[in-house]
């Protein structure tokens, strides 16, 4: 998810966005049915269940098609529309075909907006939709402006309802969207707020690597090159243990622990050269 966004707000800093795109109400669940003699909570454990196999994509299909099946089946579920939008959001990261990722991005915001109808006062339903406008942002770049403003509420909004969720989700990407964001007038960039984000985040979930990655990259956005590299390297190690044990994503938080460590070397050497032999250079 760090690449998800990561893309959008980079199109932000270049400005790319124009005035924002009104998104037609739909249902955000397709035509999936729940099948008959299941319940919700059965088809809840089996999707989770096939989610947890990406990154095979028929794994991640197949979830998507139990967790909206689940919605359906609910007219109160928001846990369904929850898992559907991570599983929309997971195929358009890895290989969705071009003529279906703008279906892919209009339905998980769809699903988000659906969530928050269902139950506005569920974290998940904020966080959810925060994530889905962050793509959105990236792939129609109409939407940018107002979608970032648009995450920064439900971001804050989710970490009042439940700061922990997602292992500190809605700091850990609150802290990333002010990282990368521009600045006032156009956003709401502020480095020195990220990195307070970033604190947040460690500080609820200190064992999970992608928050230690925001905060490397927050330190290293504030000048602390040597403590950027020590947050790294911290999840680079946590991250291969947990590759070690089976999480599908940790392999992606090894590669980007490592070119955060790249990063913060080469300022330090930078840092180093400036000053030379005899001081900082004149």
């Amino acid at each position: 998810m760090r690449r998800v966004l990561g893309a959008a707000l980079a199109c932000l800093a270049l400005a790319c966005a124009s005035a924002p795109k009104t998104l037609r109400p739909t249902t955000g669940l397709g035509p999936t049915q729940m099948p008959p003699g299941q319940s919700a909570t059965q088809l809840l454990a089996e999707a989770r269940a096939s989610f947890a196999r990406r990154p095979l994509p028929e794994a991640v299909r197949r979830a998507e098609t139990l967790f909206l099946a689940t919605a359906h089946g609910e007219p109160h579920d928001v846990e369904g529309l929850y898992g559907a939008i991570q599983a929309r959001l997971w195929r358009l990261e890895h290989g969705a075909e071009a003529a279906e990722r703008d279906a892919l991005v209009g339905s998980a915001v769809e699903a988000g907006q659906l969530c928050l109808t269902r139950a506005p006062e569920r974290a998940e339903c904020h966080y959810g939709l925060a994530l889905a406008l962050g793509v959105q942002a990236r792939e129609r770049h109409a939407t940018a402006i107002a979608g970032l403003q648009e995450m920064v509420v439900h971001l804050r909004r989710a970490a009042e309802l439940e700061p922990r969720f997602d292992h500190g989700g809605p700091a850990r990407v609150l802290g990333l969207v002010l990282l990368r964001a521009p600045g006032w007038p156009l956003g709401p960039g502020d480095a020195e707020q990220g990195l307070e984000e970033a604190r947040k985040a460690v500080a609820l979930a200190p064992e999970y690597p992608p928050n230690l990655l925001v905060l490397s990259e927050a330190l290293l956005a504030n000048g602390a090159a040597a403590e950027s590299r020590d947050w790294a390297e911290r999840a680079v190690e946590l991250a291969r243990a947990q590759e070690a044990r089976g999480e599908p994503d940790a392999s992606g938080w090894v590669r980007e622990g490592e070119q955060l460590l790249a990063k913060a070397q080469r300022s330090l050497n930078s840092a180093a050269t400036s000053r030379g032999p005899w001081g900082p250079s004149t």
